[in-house]
């Protein structure tokens, strides 16, 4: 059986009530480090962007269906080198 850090997981219920999706699906590949979240159940992203610190934002129709984050377990908040959004 798994153990789960309750505290770590309040600490997201906060940020989460913000994300402006009804529907969160999230896998992280740790060999690759890399951590995907979808927003759309089937999503076909028909195009997507890179940004500066490393997130892919995919698109279907010109609306986000999901985010790509490279490098995900070296991100910790607070990280100087890692972009906070508000």
């Amino acid at each position: 059986m798994h153990s789960i850090d309750v505290k770590a997981i309040q600490y997201l219920i906060t940020p989460l009530l913000k994300v402006p999706f009804e529907f969160i699906r999230y896998s992280y590949d740790e060999e690759a480090d890399v951590l995907y979240l979808n927003f759309k159940k089937p999503s076909h992203a028909d195009d997507s962007e890179l940004t500066d610190d490393d997130i892919i934002i995919r698109y279907e129709n010109g609306e986000i269906v999901g985010i790509t984050v490279l490098h995900a377990s070296e991100r910790k908040r607070g990280n100087k080198n890692v972009r906070q959004s508000n």
